[in-house]
């Protein structure tokens, strides 16, 4: 059994991570911290939890009891506490902020489709940035085969969800409603890892031009990546279908994708089109779970050495 351990348990990618720990049948939790709801029931916070679990947060922990610590509190915050506790040596930190995704101090980026092996056994994983999922999965195949050359233009609309559990002006009900706006244009966070991560598979220097979107909705991530291609559209879907041959979680398909078919679960499912010699390709998945606690998991898994989808065998809510 894997005894685990959370630090900044009151946010939405926490409360995933409980969701699918709680019913995981090899992890038992051993401590949930939080500064601001100490002695407070979990369900109270997260209360799709009620009925499921009596646990409580808490302001002191040990981590000497525990085998694997998920790191949930805000970006810049994992340094400061891996700087200000003493980390048992075979203790297995996940990491998920943005911290450590350039894989300094030890750490291993988590995305399983691209260094799966790297991440078998590894002690400290950095998971992925949400949109770095998407649009990675999205253009990890053509990386592979040398066919990035170009510009890459990239559309991603996100669900309000991706902003955090802390309120602010863009994420309030009656302006989100009915609406969509862009944000940091060409300049969001999390093309520092794409760019570095395709770069480095394609072989020469790749930098997706790349729109962020704030959607209607709560959880989701809708991707369009789009490029000159020479390949037929049915080259395009083999040279995919290929890559992916052995991935638990992501999905090529023939058809359209829509949120649908992924919100609630660990799934990416991706297709792709080729028109007059340009190539869209589209990536859809859940932010807080491939996005985030998901795929979170799905490293403790494969750290473990347990079957990949280990307590990620969720289906989507498709009506």
């Amino acid at each position: 059994m894997i005894y685990a351990g959370i630090i900044g348990g009151a946010g939405y990618t926490a409360g995933e991570l409980l969701r699918l720990l709680v019913f995981h049948p090899e992890v038992r939790i051993g401590f949930v911290h939080s500064e601001s709801h100490a002695g407070a029931p979990v369900c109270e916070v997260h209360s799709g939890l009620v009925g499921d679990t009596d646990l409580r947060f808490c302001s002191d922990f040990d981590l000497r009891v525990i085998d694997v610590l998920f790191l949930c509190s805000g970006h810049g915050r994992s340094r400061e506490f891996l700087q200000a506790n003493e980390i048992p040596e075979n203790l297995v930190v996940i990491d998920l902020a943005q911290d450590f995704r350039d894989e300094s101090e030890g750490f291993v980026y988590g995305l399983p489709e691209l260094q799966r092996e790297r991440i078998r056994g590894a002690k400290r994983i950095a998971n992925p940035g949400c949109f770095a999922t998407a649009i990675q999965l999205a253009l990890l195949p053509l990386a592979a085969a040398g066919r990035l050359a170009g510009s890459v233009a990239v559309t991603a609309v996100t669900g309000s969800t991706g902003a955090g559990v802390k309120p602010g002006p863009t994420t309030h009900f009656s302006w989100r409603s009915d609406n969509l706006s862009a944000y940091k244009v060409f300049t969001h966070q999390h093309l520092e890892e794409i760019s570095r991560n395709l770069s480095a598979l394609q072989g020469a220097p790749v930098l997706p031009a790349f729109v962020p979107v704030r959607g209607d909705f709560a959880r989701g991530i809708f991707a369009d990546a789009s490029l000159k291609c020479a390949l037929s559209e049915e080259e395009v879907l083999q040279l995919y279908e290929d890559y992916y041959r052995d991935a638990a979680f992501t999905h090529v398909i023939r058809r359209p994708v829509d949120l649908k078919q992924v919100v609630n679960t660990n799934k990416c499912i991706l297709t792709a089109e080729v028109h007059d010699g340009r190539l869209a390709v589209f990536s859809v998945l859940d932010n807080l779970l491939k996005g985030a606690s998901g795929q979170a998991v799905q490293n403790m898994n494969l750290a473990f050495g347990l079957a990949e989808d280990c307590g990620l065998r969720l289906k989507a809510s498709a009506f």
